[in-house]
């Protein structure tokens, strides 16, 4: 398993971080911690995967909006949500939405499909995929010690906490 990691663990951050990467940046810090990776190479290759997914659906709904149009459709409620963050905080609505589940796609398709600068969108999806490679990336790799060290003895409530965090989440994206 170890050796696969060696391997293919910067591949699949890439691919994983294209469309998100919170999960697979977090692993990663923990994998950096326990030697398997680098941690300075998984922030890089999940940071630059990470904006270049998000100028892809920015540029996508900027230059066919009919198709991104038809494509937010299905998560309409999310599309609401996303337009009324982007209206209550503007730019820095594209730092926020790194951190929240459920809408990190759909702010660059939202903002694609308006009059936003793309100049401008490229300056605050660097700064923002930056902030969150390095927060992440860290702040993963910090805790890989008490993760490791007491992995075997808490496994199964860390998957119960996973659950809740998972279920927490999802309400919480209903009731807004």
């Amino acid at each position: 398993m170890e050796e696969l990691i060696r391997e293919w663990g910067y591949i699949i951050l890439f691919l994983y971080s294209f469309g998100g990467g919170f999960l697979a940046l977090a692993v990663a810090g923990v994998l950096s911690y326990a030697g398997d990776l680098n941690i300075f190479i998984s922030i890089l290759v999940a940071g630059s995967s990470n904006f270049l997914g998000d100028q892809f659906l920015f540029l996508l709904a900027r230059n066919n909006k009919s198709y991104a149009k038809d494509m937010m459709k299905k998560y309409g409620r999310k599309v609401a949500l996303a337009h009324l963050m982007m209206r209550r905080y503007g730019s820095y609505v594209i730092v926020v939405q790194k951190y929240i589940y459920g809408i990190k796609t759909l702010i660059p398709l939202a903002m694609g499909l308006t009059k936003y600068d793309a100049k401008k969108f490229m300056l605050f999806n660097i700064l923002a995929t930056i902030l969150w490679s390095v927060v992440v990336g860290y702040a993963s790799y910090f805790m890989g010690n008490i993760i490791l060290s007491h992995a075997e003895e808490y496994k199964y409530y860390g998957v119960g906490v996973v659950f809740l965090i998972i279920l927490a989440v999802s309400i919480y994206l209903k009731r807004i």
